[in-house]
């Protein structure tokens, strides 16, 4: 069973965190991941900057592009993450676009994550019937989960196609906006985490954007599985760098 699945079967709310690989400096990368599980996180995010990313709101842009100029290559997160099996076990997710991928080679790149023990991939640019179509055989051949992400404005048929085609979790965005640009749930925003709870899908869900602290973090969990923090996290790191780590998880939940 892959980790994100074992991880999804646990009684409690899951605690995810996005960061980008190589920001603030370039070797934090693993030293981050090692801190955020012995803290108690869940799940970690780990971000492959881009150049053009179109779901991520400034502040994680920045974050992008600085780890971009400190040299963060796909290539270089590979070499950093060879022996994060060795420290690591909760699952690891790489967050990030279709493109590096593409260039990379989608088989060299399902393989390396296989490799380095990841489980899972986010991309936000790889629409679901492409994937069903063109990948899904091998993500599943080098044991990877995708993770699809649905908004309040994805139609209903949409939503159980992907629940169909997928064998861990659904990131429901909160919002049709960008991420770190809400904060705080209204009435609508509750209703479709309710809306979408009531569908019954077979995959649970998890919750990303707007989350930034505890009382957050409950509405989002009330009705899934758990919920990602992303821009809060990069702006704790702007401010307090890697030593605040453990201050920063204490204040979720």
């Amino acid at each position: 069973m892959n980790r994100i699945q074992s991880k999804l079967q646990e009684d409690k709310k899951l605690l995810s965190i996005y960061f980008t690989a190589g920001y603030p400096q370039i070797d934090d990368t693993v030293s981050i991941i090692e801190d955020l599980e012995n803290n108690g996180v869940d799940m970690i995010e780990i971000g492959l900057p881009f150049s053009d990313p179109l779901a991520d709101g400034p502040t994680i842009q920045e974050s992008s592009t600085k780890a971009l100029k400190n040299g963060m290559t796909t290539e270089k997160l590979f070499q950093q993450l060879k022996d994060i099996r060795k420290t690591v076990k909760i699952p690891l997710i790489i967050m990030g676009y279709f493109n590096p991928m593409l260039q990379y080679g989608v088989e060299d790149f399902c393989k390396k994550c296989e490799e380095i023990g990841i489980d899972g991939l986010i991309i936000p640019d790889l629409p679901v019937d492409v994937y069903s179509e063109k990948y899904q055989a091998i993500f599943e051949k080098h044991n990877l989960i995708n993770v699809f992400l649905i908004t309040p404005q994805t139609s209903e048929e949409r939503i159980r196609f992907i629940d169909s085609v997928s064998n861990g979790f659904i990131y429901m965005v909160s919002s049709a906006s960008v991420t770190g640009s809400t904060s705080g749930f209204g009435e609508d925003t509750k209703d479709y985490f309710k809306r979408i709870s009531e569908m019954n899908l077979k995959n649970p869900q998890v919750v990303g954007f707007g989350i930034n602290d505890k009382q957050s973090f409950k509405e989002a969990t009330e009705y899934s599985n758990g919920a990602i923090i992303g821009s809060a996290f990069i702006k704790d790191l702007n401010k307090n760098g890697t030593s605040k780590i453990s201050d920063f998880v204490k204040t979720l939940r």
